[in-house]
């Protein structure tokens, strides 16, 4: 996952882990010869058009909101569209009123009307008060949550491991996140359900409290699902 910064100094541009307390807590209960949080990759404000998420300050984020304004009032002058001026003309007064374009409320049609553009607004924004860049490695957990990723869980053995992965994605999607071959060669995965999990004190015992499903490579994953993949290789 990719998130950029914009208008908030002090954070390197480099990559961070997630330190989700929810893996720190798994890796009290299954033994493992390392832990590895999941990680985000943090760029500049040049790169935030790319990004998957970004964290601004609240100066920040006006900034983005003036920009994306400018670009509307431009393309409204040029006489778009009218389907496409409809949208515009909304985005517009939401721009106008400090609103960003992600919370304008569009309909997947309209959004497609204007996807081209790429609005900067229209990625999910975190405002980040001066107060955050103290304990920016727990604010990621927050981050990645909004711009619309979660993570899954790989115990035991060399390690205990957290994988990002978008929300909706499919168990043979997040075999992907591991390796190629997982998703290629799919057969199953067998899920525990993290509060299952912390409830039975351990993999086994969630086992023996018949807390494991047998699941499809059509299963959609759960945030912080366990997970044993079968594969073919």
């Amino acid at each position: 996952m990719k998130v950029g910064l914009v208008g908030v100094a002090g954070v390197p541009l480099r990559k961070h882990n997630v330190k989700d307390a929810r893996l720190d807590q798994a890796d009290k209960l299954v033994k493992a010869d390392n832990k590895t949080y999941a990680f985000v990759d943090i760029v500049g404000e040049e790169e935030a058009s790319t990004a998957d998420a970004i964290v601004a300050s609240p100066e920040g984020r006006f900034d983005l909101i003036v920009k994306d304004l400018e670009f509307v009032e431009t393309r409204l002058e040029r006489n778009p569209p009218a389907a496409e001026k409809a949208v515009l003309e909304r985005i517009k007064a939401h721009l106008e009123s400090e609103g960003v374009v992600a919370e304008a409320g569009l309909t997947p049609e309209e959004l497609h009307l204007i996807e081209s553009h790429a609005f900067v607004t229209a990625k999910p924004i975190v405002v980040a008060e001066a107060a955050d860049s103290a304990t920016f490695d727990n604010f990621w957990v927050h981050v990645v949550s909004a711009g619309g990723y979660i993570s899954f869980l790989t115990v035991g053995g060399s390690e205990n491991r957290a994988w990002l992965i978008r929300k909706g994605s499919t168990a043979q999607e997040a075999g992907g996140a591991i390796h190629t071959d997982i998703q290629k060669g799919f057969i199953r995965v067998e899920i525990i359900g993290y509060d299952d999990f912390v409830a039975a004190g351990s993999e086994t015992q969630a086992k023996h409290a018949n807390k494991m499903r047998v699941e499809t490579k059509s299963y959609v994953m759960q945030d912080y699902d366990l997970a044993n993949f079968r594969f073919k290789k």
